[in-house]
């Protein structure tokens, strides 16, 4: 009843307001399906953005973490719906399928290549974008968080961190990524040798599946909730909220900034790193930032490493564990800042000491750029010869980038099936690589994503093998994807990413793919593909799931 009023509610607001007047039969006949019995066709201002509307754009890229995506060769949707509350989502779902229209789901907009808002797929799409759910319920005597999909890391971190000062959310490390799509993917972050990734923290989760129900743990089952805690978004259902645990941070924790160029003996301390990293103290996360940088005073470019790291303790205990763990990096006192857990979130994320916790309020990065990412997880250190080949061709590009995140911890105590996550124990560390740049034309484009190709091809020799791992929340389009056409994907197809990102954790998504959302409503250039139809003798036969009509069954946490 509650939902059945609140869809009435939705419904006088579509028709009290101004006829809507399109010649676009997508958005023409998804406004008629959503206004369903109205007489005219209607636009809820600040609901619907079709390209005519002076907002289309500044709306499309409120949150579009890479500009490569809204660039001027970049596709866009036919139209992008605001969603105020679940029914509508609901809805939108509803009439998406019956139509036959593609929609994409944005949270925050870090998705890498931008699937949540653009497409390099022949069909045209429609953008449903979470940003306005964005609630936040902490509950300190659970231990618990309820979240919904379009409040940001920085915003859940502020909002616990209101409540406690001894509880954290062990999730990511870059404060604007919207929660929804962000623990899809696993969610890594300064805690997760300590407590592991959000995903492996998740307790339970609001999910839309392609019939407009809303379903929770216990609805949607304990195979659906395995398969989108890191099996990446867009594939099974829509996420409306998630609920996290807490865990326990020190009211005071230690936090330090390390460079060291290649004149100060970079490559022998990264060297050693490599060797330590995932041993050390489960309390301690030390990540290294590599870049290109002038010689000071010169015009002679370098590399400059920078560690920058997270202790869940004091200086004096830090100091201790350096000493007798990692003495090659000449960690002084001097060196380290004791602060609260929400401070040392904005130090890990490169904010300056001076900035205050409130700006992780306004959900937004601090910077944008063009870019195009890759990834990689290393299972034997890189020899020294091998990092001096990484400097050579670092100097030749104009802004590179890699972050290299240790591993260890409770990160190889977790099995590689409890999630779909499956990077775990005999993982050293994960490579992130990045090529930005701030001109806006296809040829620069060219220029640096053909230089990320080469060092990736180089890096081949050094990394993990059969498969080439990566992180599927830096997202790849050079893996493969999914037909261009729209057409459903073979299974051999899309397992030249599908076990690159999941192992044989892919077989297990498929097979849940397939059952629960049958007809591959939730698609993407990279989601998970169903398997074709096969004979009861075959031991599984693939079923059309029956329209969801008026009266659908909402299900409730």
């Amino acid at each position: 009843m509650a939902y059945f009023s609140r869809f009435i509610v939705f419904l006088f607001l579509l028709a009290s307001l101004s006829p809507f007047c399109s010649s676009n039969p997508i958005q023409d006949s998804f406004h008629q399906c959503l206004s369903v019995n109205t007489n005219s066709l209607t636009q809820l201002p600040n609901i619907f953005f079709t390209p005519d509307n002076t907002s289309f754009t500044s709306v499309l890229n409120s949150t579009a973490q890479n500009l490569r995506c809204i660039a001027s060769y970049a596709a866009k949707p036919e139209l992008i719906f605001t969603p105020l509350i679940e029914t509508h989502i609901q809805t939108a779902v509803i009439c998406a399928k019956k139509l036959g229209i593609q929609l994409r789901f944005r949270s925050g907009g870090h998705d890498y290549e931008g699937m949540s808002y653009t497409s390099v797929m022949d069909p045209p799409y429609v953008v449903v974008d979470l940003a306005k759910l964005r609630r936040i319920d902490v509950d300190v005597e659970d231990g618990s968080v309820w979240v919904e999909a379009g409040a940001t890391v920085g915003e859940l971190y502020y909002r616990v961190a209101e409540k406690s000062k001894t509880l954290g959310v062990p999730a990511g490390l870059c404060m604007s990524l919207g929660i929804g799509g962000h623990i899809t993917g696993g969610a890594y972050g300064s805690m997760m040798r300590k407590y592991g990734l959000g995903a492996d923290n998740a307790l339970d989760a609001k999910i839309i599946d392609a019939t407009g129900r809303i379903l929770d743990r216990k609805g949607m089952g304990e195979d659906v909730f395995w398969a989108i805690r890191g099996g990446g978004g867009g594939s099974f259902g829509v996420i409306v909220s998630w609920k996290l645990k807490l865990v326990a941070v020190p009211e005071t924790v230690t936090v330090f900034n390390v460079a060291k160029t290649l004149e100060q003996g970079a490559t022998k301390i990264l060297y050693r790193w490599q060797q330590v990293a995932d041993k050390l103290d489960d309390n301690l996360f030390i990540r290294v930032l590599i870049q290109s940088s002038n010689v000071p005073n010169t015009t002679q470019r370098t590399i400059s490493t920078t560690y920058n790291a997270l202790f869940l303790g004091d200086v004096n205990t830090l100091q201790e564990t350096m000493k007798q763990s990692f003495p090659e990096l000449g960690l002084t006192k001097e060196d380290c800042f004791e602060m609260s857990w929400l401070e040392s979130a904005l130090f890990i994320a490169g904010y300056p000491r001076t900035v205050p916790t409130t700006v992780l309020l306004a959900g937004k990065p601090a910077f944008l750029n063009y870019f195009k990412a890759k990834s990689d997880f290393v299972t034997n250190p890189i020899p020294e010869e091998g990092l001096e080949g990484i400097w050579e061709r670092f100097l030749e590009e104009e802004s590179p980038l890699m972050i290299w995140n240790p591993y260890g911890g409770m990160m190889s105590r977790i099995s590689e099936s409890s999630t779909p996550f499956p990077h775990r124990n005999g993982i050293l560390f994960k490579i992130q690589y990045v090529s930005s740049w701030m001109n806006p034309e296809k040829k620069a484009m060219n220029m640096h994503v053909d230089w990320i190709r080469k060092l990736y091809d180089y890096m081949t020799q050094y990394v993990s093998m059969s498969p080439r791992q990566a992180y599927v929340n830096y997202r790849d389009l050079d893996l493969g994807m999914n037909d261009k056409n729209g057409d459903d994907t073979s299974f051999a197809k899309a397992s030249s990413w599908g076990t690159k990102y999941f192992k044989d954790n892919f077989n297990r998504l498929v097979q849940i793919k397939s059952e629960f959302d049958p007809d591959n409503f939730f698609k993407h250039e990279q989601s998970i593909p169903v398997l074709p139809i096969k004979s009861k003798s075959q031991g599984f036969k693939r079923v059309k799931k029956s329209k969801c009509k008026k009266g659908r069954k909402v299900i409730h946490h």
